[in-house]
């Protein structure tokens, strides 16, 4: 079972047990988040649209840190204008403890496709 999750403009695919990067939340670590789910897909089929808007995707906040650094350079012929500048993008690490309805207790249905 898997589900693709919304966050921050961005979409993720996930199932129970996977860590995923995704942007910067601003949540202490070990604390819980939930994230509304676009589509999940499972034994049963695919559901999307109305049939999953009550799904939501629980995590675990494991740390919170930053990208390698890129470099952007800005530069015009013969003007001599030049303009170096980095940057590092924030994220946060997140594991998947669930995929269900909110309040009900955890689906964890990943132990049982590994068997």
């Amino acid at each position: 079972m898997y589900a693709i999750f919304e966050n921050g403009g961005k979409q993720y695919k996930a199932g129970v047990g996977d860590e995923v990067k995704v942007e910067k939340l601003g949540a202490a670590a070990g604390s819980t988040v939930e994230f509304p789910v676009i589509l999940v897909a499972d034994e049963k089929g695919i559901k999307a649209g109305a049939e999953v808007a009550k799904i939501k995707v629980s995590a675990e906040v494991l740390s919170e840190g930053k990208e390698k650094k890129i470099i952007v350079f800005k530069y015009k012929a013969k003007k001599n204008e030049r303009k170096k500048q980095g940057h590092r993008q924030p994220y946060t690490v997140i594991k998947v403890t669930a995929i269900g309805e909110a309040g009900k207790p955890a689906k964890k249905t990943a132990g049982k496709a590994a068997e």
